[in-house]
């Protein structure tokens, strides 16, 4: 299902597509989500009336959710019932921030909702100091537990791997612009010419080509939800003491810091802190931790 405006497109257990509008009644009940609706919602649709209408939104699985852009107080549900969440990435043309990759995976410990790290346009890394950090960001992630693929999008023998990944899972994609998301799902299925886009040679970043994010059936099973080109993810109603609970290697050492509420930034007695300087904790990650809750305590 996708959002265009006031109406949704809405494909049935048949695979008809409908454009449902959504009953009046659900808009009325919306709260502090800016869309009743998302994409990946199971919905009960009304078919009695002169036009198809989203009756009732069947309770959801799972969620992401993000900042509203421009109501901070409120926030968007980017997608609903996810499988697993696929961060793309590149090394170059344009260099993913470990921050971004970050600030994902803790988005997906946030929600429940198993996180896979991909690194595209492998074909690409013809220096050897890019090849050096893909080896050392892949190791890093996969040390921490999180599923890793390295593979080049524009190489027919990744195939196989893009279809193993994708087949008979709800998958939401997400990356800078420019990463390839769109050349992924059309690798994997080709039969859905899916647009994509150009690098500017000027800046080195992608240019949009996804605008709202959509549901596409997999010809082998599956859906992926190619949404738009992210530059951030921000954390909703979750407390600044909860922020360290979704990096798995701070997590586990929570139960040996002194203070139960320890924050890992100026308590003493701290085994985060501890781990840290004994290079058990990778310093780009502690960083992203402290940007994040340096962030979250600014004012809306």
């Amino acid at each position: 299902m996708r959002s265009v405006g006031s109406s949704y497109d809405v494909r049935l257990p048949d695979g008809r597509a409908l454009t449902c509008t959504l009953r009046g009644r659900l808009r009325l009940e919306e709260n502090k989500a800016t869309n009743p609706v998302a994409v990946g919602d199971h919905v009960r649709v009304d078919l009695q009336g002169e036009s198809p209408v989203i009756a009732d939104v069947l309770p959801r699985s799972n969620h992401l959710i993000r900042k509203a852009v421009k109501k901070s107080a409120r926030y968007q549900v980017l997608a609903a019932n996810i499988d697993q969440a696929i961060c793309v990435a590149c090394i170059d043309l344009p260099f993913t921030p470990l921050g971004y990759i970050d600030r994902f995976l803790v988005m997906a410990e946030a929600y429940h909702i198993p996180a896979v790290l991909v690194f595209n346009k492998v074909d690409l890394l013809a220096k050897d100091k890019h090849l050096q950090k893909l080896v050392a960001f892949a190791e890093l992630y996969r040390q921490l537990g999180y599923r890793v693929e390295v593979l080049s999008a524009l190489e027919a023998d990744f195939r196989q791997h893009v279809v193993a990944l994708l087949k008979d899972k709800v998958s939401f994609l997400v990356g800078l612009s420019g990463a390839g998301k769109s050349s992924l799902v059309n690798l994997a299925d080709p039969g859905l010419n899916l647009r994509t886009g150009s690098i500017s040679l000027h800046s080195g970043k992608g240019r949009h080509t996804t605008t709202f994010a959509e549901m596409h059936p997999l010809s082998f099973g599956g859906y992926v939800i190619d949404a738009p080109g992210f530059k951030e993810f921000d954390l909703v109603d979750i407390a600044r003491a909860e922020v360290s609970h979704y990096f798995p290697e701070m997590r586990q050492l929570l139960p040996l810091c002194k203070y139960h509420n320890c924050t890992h930034t100026y308590e003493p007695g701290c085994a985060v802190k501890d781990a840290l300087a004994m290079g058990e904790i990778a310093e780009s990650r502690f960083n992203t931790y402290l940007n994040m809750l340096e962030a979250m305590e600014k004012p809306y």
